[in-house]
């Protein structure tokens, strides 16, 4: 190997790891997070955000009942399809879709302190069939 193929060889390396460095950073800014919490007899709420740079980039906020010995959605606010909405669901699964119009931060706000405050309201609904 000449001298010029050389620093030619050392040089792609050196750009190489610079690439491989940026999407290291790249990864590393952005950020998950997932939690479950119980919130009484049989009931849960999952709670999953992902951002990137600090901004939300994706989020799911779900209450769960559990029936017939498995964890059934019962409402469900995401960002899925670009955009954020509620999903509310039955006991047979079928699920309505109402559309939020609102940013990502201000939508995932919401689905907190929503399935906080009507947990129990939803969890009556939903056994009852509704």
């Amino acid at each position: 190997m000449n001298d010029a193929n050389f620093f030619g060889f050392i040089l792609f390396l050196d750009l190489f790891d610079l690439f491989s460095y940026i999407i290291q950073i790249k990864r590393n800014d952005l950020a998950e997070k997932e939690y479950v919490i119980l919130s009484g007899e049989c009931a849960r709420k999952r709670h999953f955000l992902k951002t990137e740079k600090g901004k939300i980039i994706y989020f799911v906020v779900q209450l769960e009942i559990e029936f017939e010995n498995e964890w059934k959605p019962v409402v469900r606010y995401d960002c899925a399809h670009g955009f954020s909405h509620i999903d509310r669901y039955d006991k047979k699964g079928k699920k309505r879709k109402e559309l939020l119009d609102l940013p990502f931060d201000e939508a995932l706000t919401l689905a907190d302190e929503d399935i906080n405050t009507n947990w129990e309201d939803y969890k009556i609904k939903f056994l009852r069939g509704g």
